[in-house]
């Protein structure tokens, strides 16, 4: 093979890879190792907590603290908001425990299932609730001890059975909370979500025209045009499988697989379904960031629909996930840094005073931004910045490369802790275009805590 052709073979892999990266979508948090996906939608906003695998886990075990929060109004750009629960603050827990979680809102308040270890008499994984005035939290323990025990459950003997809650509010207003692993338990909430009625309710997982071969763990409980559906996750590597039911406690007829083991390229999974402006999400986890692992994982998320009668297609992995915005993003109002559909190299931190930042920035790290509507044009930016080292910010449009709207230089200080905005007169554009924030410099260059556009009058 002759150098040109070589050289041509070799200039067009680039461009597909390069063409490949511009529109990654997946994993959708690329900053922070995040697992167990649970959305929740209030009013405009879907909300996605999360796990946390610690970035020191190794494959042995996972390290599991806190639980994240992240926001979208567009489905392709999510906000990072500050970590709303470390699981030590519950003092009767045991560490590392963050184990899968769901939200939900009802009488002004938000409330959230979490399943950690147990470090009382009883021990073993159990369910407890939070609440908060706010989805971004604090929250705080409801009750001061788990909600489930696992002294109150035994259709199977080991002691992590009592793990992955999901709650529902039915449209008579009845709220139900399943759970389980290896195990499949429900209880009607009391509408003080904090309390329960009635018996736990056991159900036969090896019942095979409930759930197919097997059912493992990880349920997650919706009702569609009035079905009740329970996703679950099943065998190793784990499957992604679905029931349905004419009613919320059952019985359920088993309905397939929606996404096969490791078709994700991860040996464990957990599904998360949400309707979100007319359009069906399914959320799972993969381990596909840089330096993952099964105990490093990463979340994903692909829109699907459901077949006439009722009944879902299997679906694929795949690494452009939402291609299709249900909103463009608005440059006129102020938008935070943390807020970005792909990123590069950045970390972000939060504290009381500013809240959560970009941070971690160095030399060739970058921001992007989908879906921008600059409408009949912009005239400045303002960008909110705490210098550290110094360097510069480059505004571009739709490539990492792309047209230069801007250039901000910002001076060495080392004031990381004091955020001044400087403003920038920006080249012509206008419509909808992707925005990238580019970072030149050394490293270390400075805080970034947010950005906003002036329109042309």
């Amino acid at each position: 093979m002759n150098k040109l052709k070589l050289l041509s073979i070799l200039g067009i892999i680039a461009f597909i890879l390069t063409g490949m990266m511009s529109y990654a979508q997946n994993p959708i948090i690329q900053n922070v190792y995040t697992a167990d996906p649970a959305p929740m939608v209030h009013n405009d906003t879907l909300f996605l907590f999360t796990g946390h695998d610690e970035d020191n886990a190794t494959e042995k075990g996972f390290i599991m603290k806190d639980y994240l929060c992240f926001s979208t109004v567009d489905m392709v750009n999510w906000t990072q908001h500050a970590p709303i629960f470390n699981v030590d603050s519950l003092g009767w827990a045991a560490k590392y425990n963050a184990n899968a979680a769901q939200a939900i809102y009802r009488n002004g308040k938000y409330y959230f299932y979490i399943s950690p270890w147990s470090g009382l008499a009883d021990g073993g994984d159990c369910i407890s609730v939070l609440v908060s005035d706010s989805p971004y939290g604090p929250f705080k323990d409801a009750l001061g001890k788990p909600l489930i025990s696992s002294s109150q459950t035994n259709y199977n003997p080991h002691l992590w059975e009592d793990i992955d809650p999901t709650v529902f509010i039915d449209e008579d207003g009845q709220a139900y909370l399943y759970w389980g692993n290896n195990s499949l338990y429900c209880v009607k909430l009391n509408e003080d979500m904090i309390s329960y009625s009635g018996d736990i309710i056991t159900f036969d997982i090896k019942d095979t025209t409930a759930f197919g071969s097997d059912y493992e763990e990880a349920p997650w409980f919706f009702k569609r045009n009035g079905t009740y559906y329970l996703f679950y996750a099943a065998h190793i590597p784990e499957a992604i499988y679905y029931a349905t039911s004419a009613s919320p406690l059952g019985p359920w007829k088993y309905g397939g697989v929606v996404m096969k083991g490791m078709a994700q390229g991860c040996i464990g999974n957990h599904p998360g379904v949400i309707q979100y402006k007319g359009n069906w999400y399914l959320f799972y986890f993969n381990q596909d960031l840089p330096g993952g692992h099964d105990k490093k994982r990463a979340i994903n998320v692909v829109p699907f629909d459901f077949n006439s009668d009722g009944s879902i297609s299997e679906l694929l992995h795949s690494k452009a996930g939402v291609t299709k915005p249900v909103a463009n993003l608005n440059p006129y109002i102020r938008t935070e840094a943390e807020t970005f559909a792909w990123e590069e190299g950045i970390k972000t931190a939060s504290n009381l005073k500013i809240g959560t930042y970009v941070t971690d920035i160095d030399n060739g790290d970058y921001i992007k931004i989908r879906s921008i509507d600059f409408g009949k044009g912009a005239s400045t930016i303002d960008v909110c910045i705490a210098s550290l080292k110094g360097g510069k910010l480059e505004v571009r449009t739709d490539k990492e490369d792309g047209a230069l709207l801007a250039t901000i230089k910002v001076n060495a200080s080392s004031e990381g802790d004091i955020y001044k905005t400087i403003t920038a007169k920006v080249k012509k554009v206008t419509g909808v275009h992707d925005l990238y924030f580019v970072f030149k410099g050394e490293s270390d260059l400075f805080n970034f805590d947010w950005w906003r556009f002036s329109e042309k009058k």
